[in-house]
């Protein structure tokens, strides 16, 4: 778990990363994997940042020799004190829209027409702010899906949009989690800022929550690999009939996600797909 200390200034490593436009999203889903936790997009490529001492080198070296003749891609580090993210995501934040049906903005987006649902999200080190197709595609699966008076998790929750969505929607009660000290703490601002009462954020794993019922939706927007490995966890946490909602993998792991589900009868309904990312609806059945 990293637990970040707001009092003291930290250094974080800057790594400038060029590459050309197709490759940014798998880049970037690639350094997450090896320690990178906030990513800023511009015309050449993006930033990545992480923790002095958080990621892997030779990982890193790794993904340069995979990717510089495919993507183009080339990178400079350097050593910075800490961000302000919210001034960084300022600077790049344009209101995200899902059709004419829901909007998620920053609350200093002022915006000419009202949207059946509006979410403000002011994000911080959390990944979720709706631009990722990943979040767009869970967003949009929620939206198509009836939450009134069901009970919600949110596992991985960062910013917290997918939650404040549930509730949004008419969700009873709603979990949320993260391993992430920061994504707790801003979820919590944003629970706040949409004044939705009925969110509940933890600090941990999934699989440590205490949870005293089974769950009519869970949602999880994380990686391949973190949701093979809880799939079983998820199969504990849903109701006979429930949804479970998921993204943050590619075209080509579908096959995978959906074997590994099937083994805790839970079975796909449908996919959406947006550039290489993939977001599944499924359901868990007894019989």
């Amino acid at each position: 778990m990293r637990v970040v200390n707001k009092s003291k200034t930290l250094e974080f490593v800057e790594l400038k990363a060029f590459c050309t436009p197709d490759y940014s999203e798998i880049l970037i889903a690639e350094l997450a994997e090896i320690g990178f936790d906030s990513f800023v997009e511009h015309s050449e490529g993006f930033d990545a940042y992480a923790e002095s001492g958080a990621y892997d080198e030779a990982l890193l070296q790794g993904l340069k020799y995979r990717y510089e003749v495919s993507a183009g891609f080339s990178y400079e580090i350097n050593q910075v004190a800490k961000i302000n993210w919210n001034e960084e995501w300022e600077k790049n934040y344009d209101p995200i829209f899902i059709d004419d049906r829901a909007v998620v903005k920053a609350s200093f987006h002022n915006l000419e027409r009202v949207y059946p649902i509006e979410i403000v999200v002011n994000p911080k080190m959390s990944f979720g702010t709706g631009h990722h197709e990943t979040t767009f595609q869970m967003l949009s699966q929620q939206l198509d899906i009836d939450h009134k008076g069901k009970h919600v998790l949110d596992a991985g929750c960062g910013t917290g949009v997918l939650a404040i969505m549930a509730s949004k929607l008419g969700a009873a009660s709603v979990e949320a989690c993260d391993i992430d000290e920061w994504s707790v703490e801003n979820s919590s601002e944003n629970f706040r800022l949409n004044q939705v009462e009925n969110v509940h954020v933890a600090l941990g794993k999934t699989s440590e929550m205490k949870y005293q019922e089974p769950f009519d939706i869970v949602l999880a927007n994380i990686n391949r690999n973190v949701l093979l490995e809880e799939m079983e966890l998820y199969g504990s946490l849903l109701k006979d009939g429930a949804y479970l909602v998921l993204s943050g993998f590619y075209a080509a792991d579908i096959t995978d996600i959906e074997a590994e589900a099937k083994k805790y009868q839970i079975y796909k309904i449908k996919q959406t797909q947006k550039n290489q990312w993939v977001s599944v609806l499924l359901e868990r059945k007894f019989s």
